[in-house]
């Protein structure tokens, strides 16, 4: 029989190799940034308001949260932590000018929704954000594996990579993937988009305006 802290070490073991599983983050790169920028992104990361459904409508808030909740539940059974998740994701994205199923798509090709996620390149949590950015635009103390400081952290990387290429999302999920240029994985992420978790506004929707989102670009 093997000895406790052999049988610890074992047991740690196959919880980070299980947790490294399927993470299908690449490699964010470090890049030079002025000053301003990476003074404009502290300050994005820093701010600690309470996170909350920015959905204006009241019916439309419970629907939405009703139906993402619903689309989740087989891979996060718990359904209070799964509200919690989803309204955090919402908050944190429109808070950085994204869309929520955008990031729910990306979320999806990442991690899988997996919390303690951690890829062959070392990027961590729910949507596999790289270390050194603890170093560039953080605090020594956060934490990538929790979920407000991950999401947050995500929504707000993908948002300068976004201001970097003009808008252009294509290449920016490719940067945030660390494979700019290349088709696969922006088009993973726009497959669980549109596959998953596309959701029209009431308001649009009644009128028949939504169009489908895309992340074709010039290659």
């Amino acid at each position: 029989m093997a000895r406790p802290a052999t049988l610890l070490r074992q047991l740690a073991a196959c919880a980070l190799a299980l947790a490294a599983a399927g993470a299908q983050a690449g490699a964010q790169q470090y890049e030079p940034m002025a000053a301003s920028v990476r003074a404009a992104l502290h300050a994005a990361v820093s701010d600690a308001a309470a996170p909350m459904l920015p959905i204006p409508d009241a019916g439309e808030r419970s629907q939405w949260l009703a139906e993402m909740s619903r689309r989740l539940a087989r891979r996060i059974p718990d359904e209070a932590y799964r509200k919690e998740l989803l309204t955090t994701i919402h908050y944190e994205a429109t808070r950085a000018g994204l869309d929520p199923q955008l990031v729910l798509g990306l979320i999806q090709v990442e991690s899988n929704f997996r919390k303690y996620a951690i890829s062959s390149a070392g990027a961590r949590g729910y949507m596999q954000v790289m270390p050194f950015w603890i170093k560039v635009i953080g605090r020594a103390d956060d934490n990538l594996f929790h979920m407000r400081t991950n999401l947050r952290y995500g929504c707000n990387i993908l948002r300068h990579y976004l201001d970097i290429e003009k808008g252009d999302l294509f290449r920016a999920l490719g940067r945030y993937n660390g494979s700019l240029g290349k088709p696969h994985y922006p088009e993973l992420v726009r497959a669980a988009w549109e596959k998953h978790w596309s959701w029209a506004p009431q308001q649009l929707a009644a009128a028949g305006t939504r169009a489908a989102p895309s992340v074709t670009a010039a290659r």
